[in-house]
């Protein structure tokens, strides 16, 4: 992939622990190493992690979100990083097996975002227009699932036709896992988009939604005027 993606995110820092992802305004996304606030912990509102924070050039890595949210246990986008453990070492930092995860969303259907989805076997798995597990393929539309009591999926086409969001309700306000092609301020149109009149329109709608959003490459940010719509 190396030349194919522009230039959009700094490759993240490879440590053992990952490290906080703090925002322009000092909103700090909390992440496996640090341990989260009783509020966080509360079991009405879900606990939001990054795994993995992705990049687009050197390589391409995609940032994996986690939520548990009551009983469910959810993975977004386990696609391609350095190594499994990339994925697994900060899911045992929190106590949780893979055997544990209870649902995976893909964004879309790019191997970059799905490449380590065996990892969990025994996840329902979630994109634009079914739930997959074992051998049953169940249809559905996205749009308004609740893959848990505050965890929804949206239908956001832009990147791919198939794109979704995942919308995750916390104490902090919304935060949409999406791959809307974003960063805090750029960039303002994604070459791959079939369709970039429907990229910015779902730009705009997850923006008047979320707080906080988590790109399918990049570290979390909180969005501001400089943001691309």
């Amino acid at each position: 992939m190396d030349g194919l993606l522009p230039r959009l995110y700094k490759r993240a820092c490879r440590t053992q622990a990952p490290r906080p992802l703090t925002t322009a305004a000092g909103l700090v996304v909390p992440v496996p190493s640090r341990p989260a606030t009783s509020r966080r912990s509360s079991p009405r509102l879900p606990d939001v992690r990054i795994l993995f924070e992705g990049y687009a050039e050197p390589g391409v890595a995609s940032t994996v979100g986690y939520v548990h949210d009551g009983r469910a246990r959810i993975v977004i986008d386990p696609g391609m990083v350095p190594s499994p453990k990339s994925i697994l070492n900060p899911l045992r930092r929190l106590g949780v097996t893979p055997r544990q995860v209870t649902d995976v969303v893909f964004s879309h259907h790019h191997p970059d975002h799905t490449l380590h989805a065996a990892l969990f076997p025994n996840a329902r798995f979630h994109d634009h227009w079914a739930i997959y597990q074992a051998d049953t393929w169940e249809s559905r539309k996205a749009e308004g699932f609740l893959v848990s009591p505050h965890v929804r999926l949206l239908e956001t086409p832009g990147h791919t036709p198939q794109d979704i969001t995942t919308l995750v309700d916390t104490a902090d306000g919304p935060v949409a896992f999406t791959h809307l092609w974003w960063g805090p301020d750029s960039p303002a149109e994604d070459p791959y988009a079939p369709d970039a009149a429907l990229l910015h329109r779902n730009r705009g709608r997850v923006l008047g939604l979320a707080r906080r959003i988590v790109p399918g490459h990049g570290p979390a940010f909180e969005p501001g005027p400089g943001t691309p719509r």
